[in-house]
C-alpha cells in the first residue's frame, strides 16, 4: 500500500510537470479513447434505471402533492359550504322580515321563526321536525309558513321543544282553498296515483283558469274559525279538466314553496283572545 501511495505521488509529480506532449499525457488519452467504448454502453445500461429512480421520484412527490391539493380542496369546499349556508340563512331572514312587516302577515296570530331539524323520510310521509315546542306556545294544527309567507302545512304533533309539521304534499293533507281571481272553493289535496298536488271538489260551474293563484279560504263563525288564516298564498293553477261524468273539475296545482330547498319556516301560532 505504501509503495502504491508513492508511485502514485511520483506519477501525479510528473504528470503535473511534464508538457501536454508528455508520456504520460499521451498514456491518459489513450486510455481515454480504449475506455470510451465501455462508458457509453455503461451509460446506456444505467439509462433506464435512472430515469426508473427518477419517475419514481416524482411520483412520490407527485402524491404528496395531491394529498396537500386534495386536503386544500376539502377546506375550500367546506367553507364554501359554509358562506352557501350563511347566505341562505341571510335570504331567509330577509325574506321574514319583509313578511312580517307585510300587508298579508295575519296580525292576530304570533310568528315563530325556526330552522328545519329534519327532512321528510320518504315520499307518502311528508313531514318535517321543526325547533319549536310546547315551551314556545305551539300547539297542534298550527300554520306553518314558509319564509315568504306561503303555506307549507301544519303542525300535526307537539314536544317540549320540537314539533312535526305535516306538509301540503303529504298524502293525508286536505286544506280548503279558493281560486284568488274567481272566488271558486274546493281542496287541495294530494293526488292519489302521483305525488302531486290538486284542488279537488270544485264544481264544473265554477270559474277556473290556469295561471289562476290560490290561497287560504278561511272562515270564521262566532269564536270559531278555520285552521289557516284567510288569504295564505297556496300556489297556482297549471291545468283544468272536465268531463262529462265527474260532477268535479280537474285542478292540477303547483305549490308556491320549493319544498326541497326549504331550511327555515315560520310556525303561526293563534294570539289569545282578550278578556271580555
Amino acid at each position: 500500500m505504501a509503495v502504491l501511495v508513492l508511485v502514485s505521488l511520483a506519477l501525479l509529480t510528473v504528470y503535473f510537470r511534464e508538457s501536454s506532449g508528455g508520456s504520460l499525457h499521451s498514456m491518459q488519452s489513450t486510455g481515454a479513447s480504449i475506455l470510451k467504448p465501455f462508458e457509453v454502453a455503461a451509460n446506456r445500461v444505467a439509462q433506464p434505471f435512472r430515469d426508473a429512480a427518477g419517475w419514481i421520484g416524482g411520483l412520490s412527490s407527485a402524491r404528496d402533492e395531491n394529498k396537500k391539493l386534495r386536503k386544500k380542496v376539502d377546506e375550500l369546499t367546506g367553507v364554501q359550504s359554509s358562506y352557501l349556508a350563511t347566505l341562505q340563512e341571510n335570504r331567509d331572514l330577509k325574506a321574514m322580515l319583509h313578511y312580517l312587516g307585510g300587508s298579508s302577515y295575519p296580525q292576530d296570530y304570533t310568528a315563530l321563526p325556526t330552522s328545519i331539524l329534519s327532512q321528510p323520510s320518504g315520499q307518502f310521509d311528508q313531514r318535517v321536525v321543526v325547533g319549536v315546542g310546547r315551551s314556545n306556545g305551539v300547539k297542534v294544527n298550527s300554520p306553518v309558513v314558509s319564509p315568504n309567507g306561503f303555506l307549507v302545512g301544519l303542525v300535526s304533533n307537539v314536544a317540549a321543544g320540537t314539533a312535526q309539521v305535516k306538509l301540503i304534499t303529504d298524502e293525508t293533507s286536505a286544506v280548503s282553498i279558493q281560486d284568488a281571481k274567481t272566488g271558486a272553493a274546493g281542496i287541495l289535496r294530494h293526488n292519489d296515483p302521483g305525488s302531486s298536488i290538486i284542488l279537488d271538489n270544485v264544481p264544473k260551474s265554477e270559474v277556473v283558469n290556469q295561471g289562476d293563484p290560490l290561497v287560504t279560504a278561511g272562515w270564521k263563525s262566532g269564536d270559531l274559525t278555520s285552521i289557516f288564516p284567510r288569504g295564505i298564498p297556496v300556489g297556482t293553477v297549471t291545468g283544468v279538466n272536465q268531463t262529462d261524468i265527474d260532477p268535479y273539475k280537474a285542478i292540477q296545482v303547483k305549490p308556491r314553496v320549493d319544498f326541497g330547498s326549504l331550511r327555515s319556516l315560520i310556525v303561526l301560532v293563534k294570539k289569545k283572545a282578550a278578556a271580555r
